[in-house]
């Protein structure tokens, strides 16, 4: 679909939900809709970069996603890394930086040592994939505060000079503000993702499980995106009803 008469976000955040619902209403292990799930990030994220959007973050695993079967666990562990060099491929051939966010502490070596050698060998590049791994938004907000404390006791960081600008530069990735959340499955719930990020962001919340949510499912929240009057507080003078 041609975009040049809709408005493009310039950092989308996507909450991939619906990957074991999926799975279980067609008869499937839960292990075979994320692995869907895992083949529909590489197109569907290769697709949104084409469309001129410049960052793009996807929540993947939670922190809270341990409390799962162990077994659920290493197989998302293990998917991680096996599906990580189809992500690296096309964010080379595109030239998309991939880098993750999250708590690295409790990784196996294995998938520290993938997600280091990606971080690497995309570094150089200008879009950004953040891609959510370990992740969970308070955490984020008590790790970047515990750097700022660290910051100010050594003396690098006056008190003083801390504001909401530079906080964000001691989160995990220090990336513009979230303009478009996307969470399938009809789930309406951050989940606690990118809790500082998203203050201002649009939310669009589609019933379509992810294994299915495709280009044009992406299109039809682009153009409902194009029709939401962005405010950020103030107040639009032609609508003075709010």
């Amino acid at each position: 679909m041609d975009y040049s008469n809709l408005k493009v976000p310039n950092h989308v955040a996507l909450i991939v939900d619906g990957n074991g619902r999926w799975a279980t209403e067609r008869g499937l292990s839960r292990s075979k809709g994320h692995e869907q799930g895992f083949v529909n990030v590489k197109k569907l994220s290769r697709y949104i970069f084409s469309k001129g959007i410049n960052y793009l973050s996807a929540y993947l695993f939670s922190t809270e996603n341990f409390k799962r079967s162990k077994a659920e666990v290493d197989f998302l562990m293990n998917l991680l890394t096996g599906r990580m060099k189809d992500i690296l491929d096309f964010c080379r051939e595109d030239k998309i930086k991939v880098v993750f966010s999250g708590r690295r502490e409790g990784l196996s070596d294995k998938v520290m040592k993938t997600i280091l050698e990606i971080e690497d060998e995309t570094k150089d590049y200008d879009k950004v994939f953040n891609l959510c791994f370990n992740y969970g938004g308070h955490a984020e907000i008590v790790d970047a505060t515990k750097k700022i404390v660290n910051d100010v006791e050594s003396g690098k960081l006056n008190i003083d000079d801390l504001n909401e600008d530079n906080y964000s530069h001691y989160l995990y990735q220090d990336l513009p503000p979230v303009d478009l959340l996307i969470r399938t499955s009809g789930e309406m719930r951050l989940s606690n993702f990118l809790l500082w990020q998203v203050s201002y962001a649009e939310f669009y919340f589609p019933k379509t499980y992810f294994p299915d949510f495709d280009e044009k499912e992406f299109d039809k929240a682009i153009i409902e995106y194009t029709k939401r009057d962005r405010r950020f507080g103030g107040i639009n003078y032609e609508d003075k009803s709010n």
